[in-house]
């Protein structure tokens, strides 16, 4: 049992979605991310602490690198690089989560449950891409050739 290279490639590219929209926003506008995250009707984390701009951009750059890597991974029909993209997700999501969970206090019912849902959607999305890459015959829909490499295009 695996994953087929399609569900993969769906999974690291929400990945992509989500590091991207965390690391984007932080990144170019930490006060504005500070102030609103994750949307306009909430604030999760100015209700964890004064502001900090290093540690805002901070979060938003390595949510970015994660996306990167993230879409660098769906180059690849292998399961190398999609394996090394979800232990950096879990590695990264399990405290993150670990720590907001300790911290649900100053946040609203219906906040804690959806900041719960969000920190966790890493999580479930990243550990399915630790499961091996389904074989497909070599004219199949993964577009490896016969002969090519492992890990390769």
């Amino acid at each position: 049992m695996g994953m087929t290279p399609t569900a993969r490639r769906i999974l690291l590219w929400i990945l992509v979605l989500i590091g991207a929209y965390v690391g984007l926003w932080a990144t170019a506008f930490p006060a504005s991310f500070y102030e609103s995250f994750p949307g306009p009707f909430s604030s999760w984390v100015a209700a964890d602490g004064p502001y900090n701009e290093h540690l805002v951009r901070d979060v938003g750059t390595f949510n970015l690198a994660l996306a990167a890597a993230s879409a660098a991974a769906t180059r690849y029909r292998g399961r190398g690089p999609g394996l090394v993209v979800a232990i950096a997700w879990i590695v990264y999501s399990v405290p993150h989560l670990g720590y907001h969970l300790h911290h649900l206090g100053a946040l609203g019912a219906v906040d804690a449950v959806a900041q719960v849902v969000a920190l966790g959607s890493t999580l479930v999305l990243a550990v399915p891409l630790l499961l091996p890459v389904r074989a497909t015959s070599p004219s199949g829909p993964s577009g490896v050739r016969p002969g090519a490499a492992a890990g390769t295009r």
